[in-house]
């Protein structure tokens, strides 16, 4: 395919999905949010609230359970694969990255040095506080918090509480 056409599909797949997700959460909008996220290859369960503002690309490789809130402003890039479960609350402002850029070896650029894709698992019952970020290749058990403004670097038990930059465990849930 030529650059120039990839560049325009990139470009207007990102101006569709803005515009869609500019609406607001009522339940007959949420229904084209996840209509249009499936038909570019994404997985949604049944009642998903997206609130104004979430941007979800490439929208492949997404699987989202039912019951899923993405709040105002969320960012999720789905490049590596992003496999959300039942019940999970997603706060304000909060991105979850399963693609990153490469490091290259030897002080060779960086611009240019590629993407690493890594899948990033939510299990059911999770709620991720306002501002937080999952990076790629990250595990989030089942019934876990993960507190606001926490960076999750590393992959969490079930039924814990983490938080700070890096996460770490708070405590467990009893």
């Amino acid at each position: 395919m030529k650059k120039w056409f990839h560049g325009f599909l990139v470009v207007s797949y990102e101006l569709f999905m803005r515009l869609a997700f500019l609406l607001p959460r009522y339940s007959l909008c949420n229904r084209v949010k996840s209509l249009f996220l499936m038909m570019n290859g994404a997985k949604v369960g049944k009642r998903p609230t997206f609130y104004p503002g979430v941007w979800i690309a490439p929208g492949r490789g997404l699987v989202v359970g039912d019951d899923v809130d993405f709040a105002l402003d969320v960012l999720v890039t789905t490049g590596g694969g992003v496999l959300i479960g039942d019940r999970v609350l997603i706060g304000y402002r909060s991105q979850i990255l399963s693609t990153n850029h490469v490091i290259p070896k030897d002080c060779n650029r960086i611009f240019g040095a590629g993407h690493e894709k890594k899948q990033v698992v939510i299990e059911n019952d999770v709620w991720i506080g306002a501002n937080c970020i999952i990076v790629p290749g990250v595990t989030i058990g089942e019934g876990s918090i993960i507190a606001a403004g926490s960076v999750v670097t590393k992959s969490v038990e079930p039924f814990s509480v983490v938080g700070g930059i890096p996460a770490k465990l708070i405590k467990r849930r009893d």
